[in-house]
Order: structure tokens, then C-alpha cells, then sequence
């Protein structure tokens, strides 16, 4: 066995009066590819900091390997003092490692050297300091969630560069696939102590529930014990004093043992409050186009988005993705082109940059807007407490300023915050960002519940392929294309250099569509159909009796949800029951004329 380069030995430490770590034991040898796991706020980032010698522990020591090198990425780099990204990367050099390395990782990052730090954007900083720490070409890499702000295309040159080095890892990441393809082992944070494996993360979700699960069983047999040496001390016979004695000191030994068990932390009850549903066309965007300082961004861009789609926008920073965003939200309007919003619409955003959060500001009063305990959810008031503990918070953080939550816990706050608002259209800017993984399950599964329209921005691959129904890609030059499915079939589709700036076959495929069009109208003029009176008439009035139709069955939804009613009016429950099942019936029809009637004007003016 290789010897140690890093050894941590009952490791202690207290946070606010709690033991956040008790009894820590860890190794990292030379070739060790470790992912480090655990909930938000349950002292990953910190353990990670006293493997780096940043954090002295209360209790326990810290072994390194004489002349070993070690190089950590923080959450947030410090670029205080530096005049330019160069500087700030050849800082993290040692005596006599080559320069030139900086120079290298920059250019392969993206980056000139030249960037003033303090005017850098979040994926720009985390590039600077990842070429910080590989430029040295250390023994140990540290990495606290190094896939933060990053594009896909960077995601995936860093998942080639670290697999091919030969340094030992230890990372910290809510990306399923980036810790999958590069762990070899795991360490897993639960209640202050870490348990290993040596299987990568593919397995540990298994082993974590079988462990779990054995927990739980072996709980229950201390409940069964407790009952029986209760049921003793009770009416047992009390004719041998010592033995009596020594059982009544086990009882005492066993209810002490169950007292001080921490269970394992449940799941948050995450869930977005819906409003009524929106119409059947969501957003219709139709050659639209945009530009800034005379670069384009979006070029002839059409798109239809029905409810209930969960469409997943990727592509690297900068690509516009935001821009496009905006535009099909009605945010900000178009140089050229349409955009049309459908009927019936409350949307409710998730922003990426936090800029909202007031650092200074209680979790409580991030959650409330500062009015006292109360949270509107869905236009109804709850109490602050409560939803906090949907969320996975502890009932004595209410006072907790938001600078002193972790980076997962903040990024909690900000999903509490939208998901209260009523709504039928989720926008999510980035919202898997510092999610440990327990979370990121359970957003996955509100929004597979959740009966609405998504449109989301997401660099997590694992995640793209459970939640989108298609994903729109950049292809260069403003051009944005949509293909069916999740990351994985969009690559199959169109080849995995996200980089390029057009893809041959498609711009190929598309020419000689447009060639063989022009071909057969040469070749057999036809003459242009045209709307009849009726049929625009339709297309005007068609929309307005779909809301009315909507409005009709949110009223009688209402009287149905009396759980009343049925005991003391059958009549009326079986009319209302009848009228609403009627509407429904209209308004599908309703929604199926106008759809056919927008399709056929859609090919009438394209024609």
C-alpha cells in the first residue's frame, strides 16, 4: 500500500455550540481519486480546509508528506492585490516551476492574462483559479465544486485534463457525471463523521441506502430492547440485587444511546406552487433576432413551446444564453421577428447571480421580505419557520445572517423564494449551482410533478438528461438550434464539439432542404391558400374563449373542492361535476381549433 501523502486523525471541530465534525478519519495516497460527499452545510467545504491546513480543528492531527504539494480551489478565490489574471495564476507557482504553464492554462481556459480580477464574471474567476492550481502540477488537488459557473465545454476539457494527470483528487461537485467519470472512491460526510468506500460515486448511492437502511433496522432493534428491560424493571423479579443493579445500569446506558442517536436528515419537501394553467401555446417566437454592438447574438430563431415542455438551454459562456432567455420571455424585444405569449401566463425566475440576496439579511427576512414571520406560498400565509424546514433548515438558522450560509444553503434560499410565487412557467437560470446531491433529487422530481412549462439553463449534464424534453444549442453566428431529447441525444445528434461553429451535416441537410423547396415550386406553381373569413374570425375570437373557458373551470374547481358539498347537496355536486367535465371537453377542443387554425397561417405566410 502507497504511504499516506495527506492523514487526518480524529479530527473535532464545533461551529455555534454543534459538533460539526466528531472523530474524522481520513487518508489520501498518491493516486487517490476521492469524491467527498455530504448534505449542504454539513462541513464538506470545511473538512476540505483542514485537509488543505487552512482550518485548524479543535481536536485531532494533520499528517502531510514531507515535500508532497498540496493546492486547494476555494468556493470563491481571493483576487485582492492582483493586477491581472497572470499575476494572480504565477502567484500559485513554487520556485522553479515553469512559467510558462500559466500562460498555457490560461489560453487553453479562455482566458489572455491580461483581465483586470475584479471586473471578471463567475465562470471567468473559476477558470483563473483552476489555472492557479494545476499550473503547479501538484501531488494533492483539492477541489471544492469546480465545476461552478463553468460552461460544458470547459466541464469537459477539465474532466480530460484531471483524468490524465497523475495526482491525487479529492472533489467536492453536485455533478453526478464529472464526479462518476473521475472517482475512484468515496468519502461520505454524514452526522460529523466520514465513512469510505472504495468505489467511485457510481456506487455510492446504493451503498449509502443500504447503510442507511441498516441503520434503520438496527434502531429498531434498540426500541424493541429498550421496551423489553422496561417491561422488566417493572415486573421482573427483583430477588438478585446486584444483577438488578447491572440491568438497570444497561437500561440507563441503552436509553442514553438512543437519546444521543442523530438520525439521518430527511428531504426537503421542495414543491412550486401553480397557478391556474396556462393555454396550450406557451411561447411563440417566429425569425427572431438580436444584436449587440454589432455582434449577433440570436439570428432567425423560430421556436413554439407548448405546455408542459421542459425545454434545456446550453452552450458556452457568452454563447447568449441568457439574451435568448430574455427574449423568449418578453423581457427584452427583438431587432427583427415576432414573439408572441401564450394566454393565461404567470411566470415565476430563478436568477444565477444571487445579486437579490442581501448578504446582511436574516433567513428569515430573506424569506419573508423582512415582514415579520409570515411567508406568502401561493398567495396564503405560512409561517416562516415551517417553509424554512421544507427546505432543509434548522429552526434556530431563522436568525442566521446569509453570509454565514454555505454556497448549497444559499442557493436553497433562492429556490424557497421562487417556488413560493404561483406559477405555470419556471425559468431557472443555472439552478443546480452548490445543490448537494439529496437536493438536486428532489428538484428533479418537483419539476417531473410539476404540471407546467420549464425553460432552464444548466451546465450539468446528468441533470439536462432527466428534466428536458429538448435542448437548444448555439451552433455560431447567432444560430440556435433545438434537437429532441435530453444532452446525451443531443450529442448523438449533432457531435460533441460544442466549440464549433456550424455543424456540416446540419447546415448541409438544411441547404439541400431549402434547394429541393425551391426546386418543386419551379417546377409546379400552385396557388397560395389563403384564410377564409370564417377561419380567421376564429383565430381572433379563439383565445378570448379559452380564458373564458379557463376562468369557468377555476370557478367551479372551487365549489368542487368543498369537501362539503357532496353531504349536503348531491344535486349540485353532480351539476357542477357534469358543467366542469363539459368545459374541459370545450376548452380541449377549443385549444385543438386554434392550434390547427396557427399551424395553417404559419404555413400560409412561410409559403
Amino acid at each position: 500500500m502507497a504511504p499516506p501523502l495527506i492523514q487526518l486523525k480524529d479530527i473535532a471541530l464545533t461551529f455555534g455550540g454543534a459538533p460539526l465534525l466528531a472523530g474524522v478519519e481520513l487518508t489520501v495516497s498518491a493516486g487517490d481519486r476521492f469524491c467527498l460527499i455530504g448534505r449542504n452545510g454539513s462541513g464538506k467545504s470545511t473538512l476540505l480546509k483542514i485537509v488543505a491546513g487552512l482550518v485548524q480543528p479543535d481536536h485531532g492531527s494533520r499528517f502531510v508528506q514531507p515535500g508532497a504539494t498540496v493546492r486547494y480551489l476555494p468556493q470563491e478565490p481571493d483576487f485582492s492585490s492582483f493586477a491581472t489574471t497572470l499575476a494572480y495564476v504565477e502567484a500559485g507557482l513554487a520556485p522553479g516551476d515553469d512559467h510558462y504553464k500559466a500562460t498555457y492554462l490560461l489560453e487553453q481556459l479562455g482566458l489572455h492574462g491580461d483581465e483586470n480580477p475584479a471586473h471578471l464574471s463567475g465562470g471567468e474567476a473559476r477558470r483563473a483559479a483552476l489555472a492557479r492550481i494545476l499550473a503547479p502540477d501538484p501531488d494533492i488537488l483539492l477541489l471544492d465544486e469546480p465545476t461552478n459557473h463553468l460552461d460544458l465545454t470547459t466541464i469537459e476539457w477539465l474532466e480530460n485534463d484531471l483524468a490524465a494527470r497523475k495526482a491525487a483528487l479529492m472533489i467536492i461537485s453536485h455533478d453526478r457525471r464529472f464526479l462518476t467519470n473521475l472517482s475512484r472512491a468515496t468519502a461520505w460526510l454524514d452526522r460529523g463523521t466520514v465513512r469510505q468506500i472504495d468505489r467511485g460515486f457510481a456506487a455510492f448511492e446504493q451503498w449509502r441506502d443500504d447503510l442507511l437502511a441498516e441503520e434503520e433496522r438496527e434502531q429498531h432493534k434498540l426500541d424493541r430492547k429498550i421496551v423489553a428491560e422496561e417491561h422488566w424493571l417493572r415486573y421482573g423479579v427483583s430477588g438478585r440485587r446486584k444483577r438488578n443493579v447491572k440491568r438497570l445500569a444497561n437500561l440507563h446506558a441503552l436509553r442514553s444511546e438512543r437519546r444521543n442517536y442523530r438520525g439521518s436528515v430527511g428531504n426537503a419537501a421542495m414543491a412550486a406552487v401553480e397557478a391556474d394553467k396556462s393555454g396550450k401555446l406557451v411561447i411563440e417566437a417566429k425569425s427572431v433576432s438580436r444584436s449587440y454592438d454589432g455582434r449577433t447574438i440570436v439570428d432567425d430563431f423560430s421556436i413554439r413551446i407548448q405546455r408542459g415542455d421542459r425545454i434545456g438551454i446550453v452552450g458556452p459562456n457568452g454563447a447568449g444564453k441568457t439574451t435568448l432567455i430574455n427574449l423568449l420571455t418578453g423581457v427584452s424585444a427583438p431587432d427583427s421577428g415576432t414573439i408572441r405569449l401564450g394566454t393565461n401566463l404567470e411566470m415565476a425566475t430563478l436568477d444565477q447571480s444571487r445579486d437579490s440576496l442581501d448578504p446582511k439579511s436574516t433567513l428569515s427576512e430573506a424569506l419573508t421580505g423582512g415582514r415579520g414571520d409570515t411567508v406568502m406560498v401561493g398567495g396564503k400565509p405560512r409561517h416562516v419557520i415551517g417553509y424554512m424546514k421544507d427546505f432543509l433548515f434548522a429552526q434556530q438558522q431563522a436568525r442566521t445572517p446569509l453570509e454565514a450560509l454555505s454556497g448549497g444553503e444559499r442557493g436553497r434560499v433562492m429556490l424557497a423564494r421562487a417556488l413560493a410565487k404561483p406559477s405555470n412557467l419556471l425559468v431557472l437560470d443555472e439552478p443546480t449551482n452548490d445543490l448537494d446531491l439529496e437536493t438536486l433529487d428532489v428538484l428533479e422530481e418537483m419539476l417531473g410533478d410539476y404540471e407546467g412549462t420549464v425553460i432552464l439553463v444548466s451546465h450539468d449534464r446528468d441533470f439536462l438528461d432527466r428534466v428536458v424534453t429538448s435542448v437548444i444549442v448555439p451552433e455560431g453566428n447567432g444560430r440556435w438550434i433545438e434537437y429532441a431529447g435530453g444532452y446525451s441525444d443531443m450529442l448523438a445528434q449533432r457531435g460533441a464539439d460544442l466549440t464549433r461553429e456550424a455543424v456540416k451535416g446540419t447546415a448541409a441537410k438544411s441547404d439541400a432542404a431549402k434547394a429541393d423547396r425551391t426546386d418543386t415550386k419551379a417546377a409546379a406553381p400552385a396557388p397560395k391558400r389563403k384564410l377564409s373569413f370564417n377561419e380567421k374570425h376564429a383565430l381572433e375570437t379563439l383565445p378570448k374563449t379559452i380564458a373564458k373557458l379557463e376562468a369557468e373551470i377555476a370557478e367551479l374547481q372551487r365549489a368542487l373542492d368543498d369537501p362539503q358539498l357532496f353531504a349536503r347537496d348531491r344535486a349540485k355536486f353532480d351539476k357542477v361535476s357534469a358543467a366542469i367535465a363539459k368545459a374541459h371537453e370545450a376548452l380541449h377542443e377549443a385549444e385543438h381549433r386554434w392550434l390547427e387554425l396557427e399551424m395553417l397561417r404559419e404555413e400560409i405566410e412561410g409559403s
